[in-house]
């Protein structure tokens, strides 16, 4: 089992920077590849990013290529997104998971409660 406990989110202008974080337990955090997903009102949830065990890949949904950075550090069992030039499309609940396998897109084994993040125009 993994314990995933996010945090970092709240309110924040248009252009502006948040970073969530992501603190894990319950297994050895290298073992785990972890991504960020995210779920706006109304909408299914979607991938935001991942990233592998020990951080050598990452990949990026298109709409956030460029602006965001997933990192993690193993010592600290956190993985963090950080998040720059934000827009309101932003705004949505962010979910951190886990799963041992990096190569999934979807049906992550493991998932937090998520943070919010709302983006004003």
């Amino acid at each position: 089992q993994v314990q995933l406990v996010e945090s970092g989110g709240g309110l924040v202008q248009a252009g502006g920077s948040l970073r969530l974080s992501c603190a894990a337990s319950g297994r050895t955090f290298s073992s785990i590849a972890m991504a960020w997903f995210r779920q706006a009102p109304g909408k299914e949830r979607e991938f935001v990013a991942k990233i592998s065990r020990f951080g050598v890949n990452t990949s990026y949904a298109d709409s956030v290529k460029g602006r965001f950075t997933i990192s993690r550090d193993n010592a600290k069992n956190t993985v963090y997104l950080q998040m720059n030039s934000l827009q309101p499309e932003d705004t949505a609940n962010y979910y951190c998971a886990a799963d041992p396998n990096y190569y999934k897109w979807r049906l992550y084994a493991y998932w937090g409660q998520g943070t919010q993040v709302t983006v004003s125009s």
